[in-house]
This record gives C-alpha cells, sequence and structure tokens, in this order.
C-alpha cells in the first residue's frame, strides 16, 4: 500500500518530456519532487507560474512564490509569473498536456467530484472547472477509500460535480487505474496490495483481465 508519497512518484511516471502539466492542490503538488531530471517539464499553476521546481527545503522557504494552494515553492531557471486571466487563457487554450488532481469521488464513467461537501463551507470552485473542462489529459491521485473505509471509486457520484466524463486515469494508494467505456480497468496494483483487496474497496465497476502486475516506483 502506497502513501501520499509512493502515488506521488508513481505519477510522476507519466509526465513525460516537454509536457506542460498543472498540478492541483494536495497529493498533486508533491509530483515535482519526482519527476525524473533527464526529461525537461514546466509546471504551471492557475494562480500565475509557470516553471515550478520542486519544494523548498526547511529554511529556503520565500513566502511572496507560491502555488495555487499558497504552498511556498521553488522556480526553475527560465520561470516567469503573470496574471490569472494569462494563466487561464493557457489553460482554455488547451495548452496544458497533463492534469493532475485530487479527487473526494469519482465515478466509473471518468466523472469527478473534487470541491464541494454539502453543507461545508468552501470558498469556491478555484480553477477546477477551467481544468476538468479544457485538459485533454485528466490523472486523478487521491486515496482508494474515506476515513470511513467508503470507496471513492464509484458507479455514480453523490457529491456536486466538477466535471463530467473528464477523468483517464486514477492512482491511488492501493492501484492505477484507467477510465474506460466499461467501467475502472485495474491495471496495476500497489506493492503488499492483492487483487481481492482492491475489488472489496472498489464500488465501481471494476474490470480485470489477467494476472496484474505490482506497480514500480
Amino acid at each position: 500500500m502506497l502513501d501520499k508519497t509512493g502515488i506521488a512518484k508513481r505519477i510522476a511516471k507519466e509526465v513525460k518530456d516537454g509536457y506542460y502539466v498543472n498540478l492541483g492542490i494536495g497529493i498533486p503538488t508533491l509530483v515535482a519532487n519526482y519527476v525524473r531530471e533527464d526529461i525537461s517539464v514546466e509546471f504551471q499553476s492557475e494562480n500565475g507560474v509557470l516553471g515550478m521546481g520542486p519544494f523548498p527545503m526547511d529554511g529556503e522557504e520565500d513566502a511572496d512564490i507560491i502555488n495555487a494552494g499558497k504552498q511556498t515553492i521553488t522556480t526553475l531557471p527560465g520561470a516567469s509569473f503573470f496574471d490569472s486571466a494569462t494563466s487561464f487563457g493557457m489553460i482554455r487554450g488547451k495548452h496544458v498536456d497533463l492534469t493532475i488532481l485530487g479527487a473526494m469521488e469519482v465515478s466509473e464513467e471518468g466523472d469527478i467530484a473534487n470541491w464541494k461537501i454539502p453543507g461545508k463551507m468552501v470558498k469556491g470552485m478555484g480553477g477546477a472547472m477551467d481544468l476538468v473542462a479544457s485538459a485533454e489529459n485528466i490523472i486523478v491521485a487521491m486515496m482508494h477509500t474515506n476515513r470511513a473505509g467508503e470507496s471513492k471509486l464509484l458507479k455514480q457520484c453523490s457529491l456536486p460535480l466538477t466535471g463530467v466524463g473528464c477523468v483517464k486515469k486514477i492512482i491511488t494508494n492501493l492501484a492505477v487505474l484507467e477510465v474506460t467505456e466499461k467501467g475502472f480497468k485495474l491495471l496495476e496494483r500497489a506493492p503488499g496490495v492483492s487483487v481481492n483487496e482492491i475489488i472489496a474497496a472498489t464500488e465501481g465497476t471494476l474490470i480485470i483481465e489477467g494476472d496484474v502486475p505490482e506497480m514500480s516506483l
């Protein structure tokens, strides 16, 4: 079973040379720490940063350089800063190759709910709606179940949706899954996790074909 760092390491393997990548709040922000050093990747944050690097070391933080989640970040040589209108122009113009988001729920049809729990105060959807509406490739990083042990990979989302039919792949603490027309296709299982454990933790339709390999990090 993976922790949040393990999920980020596995997702980093999905990042390809030359990609422009938007990182959502939560687990996705960790991905920049684990991208291969032999490839060139531009990380974008919707608050107006292009060229984010890994998180700063303790004592090296600059409070003026933050991501959309108000976390302090580092920047790589050639990084640029701009207003949010320009940032969302990049997103809406489909100039981002990969978007990595956290989620509260994902349906077997690729719907995502990641912004609101009814009855709880939230500041707003932020940039999530634009990201899911514009991105060609969306990977979700999340825990497979909630704190009550209930599946977050569902037949249908119960929470207000952020986007419909947009998620391509999900990487959880238990597995790597692809969203297909028939449901969640199990591609890999986390170290030490059995297929039966994944079946038990998945409410939505789960497709299993042959032996499922253990993921490498």
